[in-house]
């Protein structure tokens, strides 16, 4: 393992300003996605979609560090054939890819999930090197309900993910660490920072216990925010003051940096809350985003699965880009979006 490489690949990833796009939706969720905009979900609409967001220059080259990409994607070429990753690398982003291949019930524990994939990865995740991937996802989900989260879910998904991490490490790959507490439900945000922060604690403890170096990896995680159920909604400076006091508790400092998830947030709300963390001082690592929806729901929806929608895709899609740069820094403004509008 070359840590220096490693971290230099972690630190460009969190790199001020910019952010890592999530385009590793699976065939199922992509479907609903374009259910949504009426497009069927063929490899070639996938194909035609995705090729249009890896080719908006301006997005691409100034907001945007890194993209995670689904299995079906890191093999595709575009319409002219040019390897897909070929065009993020030419952007000057990085290429990752999603190697969790999704969620299984836990045994004895009703309701709860852990994510599966371990078996095989290391020969994955070498072919995955040879085709240009520089870092790899992994997504647990811890639910908050009644009785829920247990410790068994918790340390499940924890042991998986810092295998899953030291894995990367030994195969040159930087791992995002992605524990996810869901914010369905009717929790309030104090439920949340609590769950968020029993699961970050075990996470780590398991990262050292592996010998996962905390210096070659990014931590995706959730804010602290209320359950969307939940008739108590959290301010943006409650959420931002919140996440930072919860993230500087759990987070070591030798961890080059957090690139959030979006998680159901609306696009504005996922991008004012990044924003505001940026008021509250110098952190300890670089704080960014890596989101799925949060960046493509106006551009799936402006380009509608249309030739002649590119440029309209790429235009909404840049400005979501540039928003969220921008909060990266503590510059957004709300009167910026409606300038765009």
């Amino acid at each position: 393992m070359n840590l220096t490489e490693l971290n230099s690949t972690a630190t460009a990833m969190v790199a001020p300003g910019k952010g890592i796009l999530a385009a590793d939706e699976s065939s199922g969720t992509i479907k609903k996605r374009f259910d949504a905009i009426g497009v069927e979900s063929t490899e070639a609409n996938r194909r035609d979609y995705r090729e249009m967001l890896f080719r908006s220059k301006e997005a691409m080259s100034q907001y945007i560090s890194g993209v995670i990409l689904y299995d079906e994607t890191i093999w595709q070429d575009a319409k002219d054939g040019m390897p897909l990753i070929k065009l993020i690398e030419e952007s000057g982003a990085i290429p990752g890819i999603k190697v969790d291949e999704g969620t299984q019930a836990l045994p004895m524990c009703p309701g709860e999930l852990v994510t599966v994939g371990l078996d095989k990865l290391a020969e994955r995740l070498k072919k995955y090197y040879e085709r240009g991937a520089r870092f790899a996802k992994w997504r647990a989900v811890i639910d908050i309900g009644s009785g829920i989260p247990s410790i068994t879910a918790i340390s499940v998904n924890a042991h998986a993910l810092a295998r899953y991490a030291a894995l990367c490490q030994a195969a040159q790959i930087v791992p995002i660490v992605e524990p996810e507490v869901l914010m369905d439900g009717g929790h309030d945000i104090d439920r949340c920072f609590d769950v968020t922060q029993r699961v970050l604690n075990k996470t780590f403890q398991e990262l050292r216990v592996q010998r996962v170096a905390l210096e070659g990896m990014v931590l995706k995680p959730n804010m602290a925010v209320a359950g969307k159920k939940s008739p108590k909604k959290a301010s943006v400076e409650e959420v931002a003051e919140k996440t930072v006091r919860m993230l500087k508790a759990c987070v070591p400092a030798a961890v080059p940096g957090i690139a959030f998830l979006s998680g159901g947030q609306s696009d504005e709300e996922a991008t004012a809350h990044l924003n505001a963390m940026h008021k509250l001082g110098p952190l300890p690592w670089g704080l960014t985003f890596s989101y799925g929806r949060a960046l493509q729901a106006a551009p799936q929806k402006a380009w509608s699965g249309k030739a002649e929608n590119v440029a309209a895709g790429q235009r909404a899609f840049s400005h979501r880009a540039r928003m969220n740069g921008l909060a990266a820094k503590g510059e957004w403004a709300s009167s910026l979006e409606k300038k765009a509008a």
